[in-house]
């Protein structure tokens, strides 16, 4: 039989606020940056310390290893990172030299864009040289993934009931992305095609698909909402609407009490880290309102059983089998 591994994919991390100039290099595909935009990043930073999302999937990728061996199935799980060390390309080559002969590869943004499945594809495959590739094009309705995150969110809901009597109310959040990457193939014509399929990138409707599978595990939520938060700082406009101004209209209905659950994360990082605990919260704060926020999935076990999952039937795949279910 084949050599089997799976390979998880993250978007990487800076290890010090030094690093951070040619980190956001990588991640703007070195296009050149103001230096107000690398200072704020900085001070961001500053303000969390670091960004644990390096070790944090590494210990994802461990516990996955780990169910995977619960259900029998020996795989080793490799981590490579787009935009920081370990690079994709550099952890494809080591898993060509360790004797990888086919491989699942899982994008750790369940929801599919061009932002994002699309280029982690492009990395992959660049190097896959003769190792077989299966690649999770998406699992924003993956039932576990919705478990997962609605665990932390319950969690979250049951201590503010014994405070305040009452469920309170959520606002689901995903990375926004530009415009452009989900503007339909046609508006796109001339330019190279980073997903297969056709139609008009999903990423903001199974962004919400995600979202509405959450709150429907949580039965108790009085009323949710859902923004894209973390518009970036590149030109031309970001899809929304933002977590400010849904901010905004949901104080003007007398909120005082409110979750925000970031559902297009896996692990803490600086768009939590900062953006929701640090920005939202005084953003929320200014209106009134109490903003709280569920723990993220991190080494959630239920996640690594979607995973799990996920990479078993990426394995049945490259084996021409029907697909195993946990």
């Amino acid at each position: 039989m084949p050599k089997q591994a799976v390979l998880l994919l993250a978007h990487g991390t800076p290890e010090t606020i030094e690093q951070i100039p040619d980190y956001l290099r990588n991640v703007v595909s070195g296009r050149p940056l103001p230096e107000h935009v690398i200072e704020e990043i900085k001070h961001r930073y500053s303000l969390i310390g670091r960004s644990p999302l390096t070790e944090i999937t590494l210990e994802q990728g461990r516990l996955l290893e780990v169910e995977l061996a619960i259900q029998g199935i020996d795989a080793q799980v490799y981590v490579g990172m787009r935009n920081w060390k370990p690079y994709i390309p550099d952890v494809v080559r080591e898993m060509r030299a360790d004797g990888v002969e086919e491989a699942a590869v899982i994008c750790l943004a369940p929801q599919n864009s061009r932002t994002s499945v699309g280029l982690y594809r492009r990395a992959v495959q660049a190097e896959a040289g003769p190792v077989k590739i299966d690649f999770t094009e998406g699992w924003a309705q993956n039932p576990l993934l919705a478990d997962a995150f609605a665990d932390r969110l319950r969690v979250a809901e049951e201590r503010l009931l014994e405070e305040t009597g009452s469920f309170v109310p959520v606002l689901f959040t995903a990375h926004s992305v530009p415009c452009r990457t989900v503007q339909s193939p046609a508006a796109s014509e001339g330019q190279p095609k980073l997903w297969p399929g056709e139609g008009a990138d999903p990423y903001a409707q199974e962004a919400k698909r995600t979202a509405e599978l959450v709150a429907q595990r949580v039965p108790g939520i009085p009323k949710w909402w859902f923004a894209f938060q973390s518009q970036g700082a590149s030109g031309g406009p970001w899809i929304g609407p933002t977590v400010e101004e849904t901010l905004t209209a949901i104080a003007n209905e007398g909120v005082k009490i409110l979750i925000l659950q970031p559902i297009g994360f896996l692990c803490d990082h600086v768009e939590i880290l900062y953006d929701v605990d640090i920005a939202f919260k005084e953003y929320a704060s200014k209106l009134g309102v109490c903003l709280e926020r569920p723990d993220s999935l991190n080494a959630s076990p239920i996640l690594a059983r979607a995973l799990a999952g996920l990479a078993m039937e990426g394995l049945a795949r490259l084996q021409g089998s029907i697909s195993p279910i946990i």
